[in-house]
């Protein structure tokens, strides 16, 4: 699955667009690479995000096309630093 249709479907990012725009900005690193919105992801791999100030770490546990909102956050594993 694409890195933006990802972080839309596992509600990280509310809408495709923005997570196109943040990828396309250098904002969202993917396994320690810069990555582009139309990357692919697969279960293992490790996501770097930068909101604001702040850089959030993801494990990505399951890729699914859709998810309801109540399971989406069973999609990824927030790492601590």
């Amino acid at each position: 699955m694409r890195l933006d249709k990802y972080l839309k479907v596992c509600r990280v990012i509310k809408r495709r667009t923005v997570a196109n725009e943040m990828c396309s900005a250098g904002r969202v690193s993917l396994n320690g690479r810069p990555a582009k919105p139309g990357a692919e992801v697969k279960p293992g791999d490790i996501l770097e995000i930068g909101f604001g100030s702040g850089r959030t770490r993801l494990k990505i546990l399951a890729v699914r096309e859709s998810v309801r909102k109540e399971e989406a956050d069973s999609l990824y594993e927030i790492l601590q630093d």
